[in-house]
């Protein structure tokens, strides 16, 4: 009779580890390094040996990225493949969250995914952040606002922000006040705005804003010497 060994059972050990959600997530974010690496090479390759290199490395990181998805391996490549040029980096986001006096924050309902998060988007080139931020307060929700102070500068891989992407993102969130201007929100990206305390949030458009993220601008709301907070 044979008796099965550790060093039998290590493959099908290694097979349900590698399945595992924390697995899967380690393997995101290496292709996701993989990727930036491939990227920043193209950008400063000499030769056209090491352009051929990383290109290859670069439809690694697609179809690593497919496996996880269930997406389409060659899209997956077209999409890294003009996503961004030059030195890889993360990508800047960043969000507006107005508090007013009874500790409500105002948020917008997307007309993407029909959820609701704090205002904001990506950071376009010649943008402070600062700018980037009440302009998409103003765009999305149709407030004027200023900016009280910067409450975070977060990872979004390290903040759970779901669905994962296939880039890094640094996420800003700014504590924001209304100035009393309000007009008509964009319609082509906003359904609806409200104000809402903390214990009534509706469903919230996880891939932009969590819970955890608005509890803490409201706790700067309460307390606006408290220190950035950063990852």
């Amino acid at each position: 009779m044979s008796s099965t060994t550790p060093r039998d059972a290590a493959p099908a050990d290694r097979a349900g580890a590698a399945s595992s959600p924390e697995a899967a997530e380690r393997v995101r974010a290496v292709a996701v390094r993989l990727a930036a690496l491939a990227q920043s090479g193209l950008a400063f390759s000499p030769t056209a040996y090491d352009v051929e290199r990383f290109e290859t490395a670069r439809e690694l990181a697609a179809e690593l990225m497919s496996v996880l998805s269930g997406d389409d391996a060659a899209e997956m490549a077209l999409e890294l493949e003009r996503r961004d040029t030059g030195y890889a980096t993360p990508k800047v986001d960043v969000r507006g969250v107005l508090v007013d006096d009874r500790e409500r924050v105002l948020l917008m309902r997307e007309r993407s995914d029909g959820r609701w998060s704090a205002p904001g988007g990506w950071a376009d080139p010649g943008d402070t952040p600062v700018s980037a931020t009440l302009r998409e307060v103003r765009e999305e929700t149709g407030y004027g606002a200023e900016v009280v102070k910067l409450v975070g500068c977060w990872d979004r891989d390290a903040r759970g922000h779901r669905p994962a992407m296939t880039v890094g993102v640094v996420k800003l969130f700014f504590l924001c006040r209304a100035t009393g201007d309000v007009r008509p929100p964009d319609e082509l990206e906003t359904l609806e705005i409200g104000w809402f305390g903390l214990d009534e949030l509706p469903e919230l458009s996880q891939g932009r804003t969590t819970r955890e993220e608005l509890e803490r601008c409201v706790a700067h709301h309460r307390d606006p010497s408290l220190p950035t907070e950063m990852d």
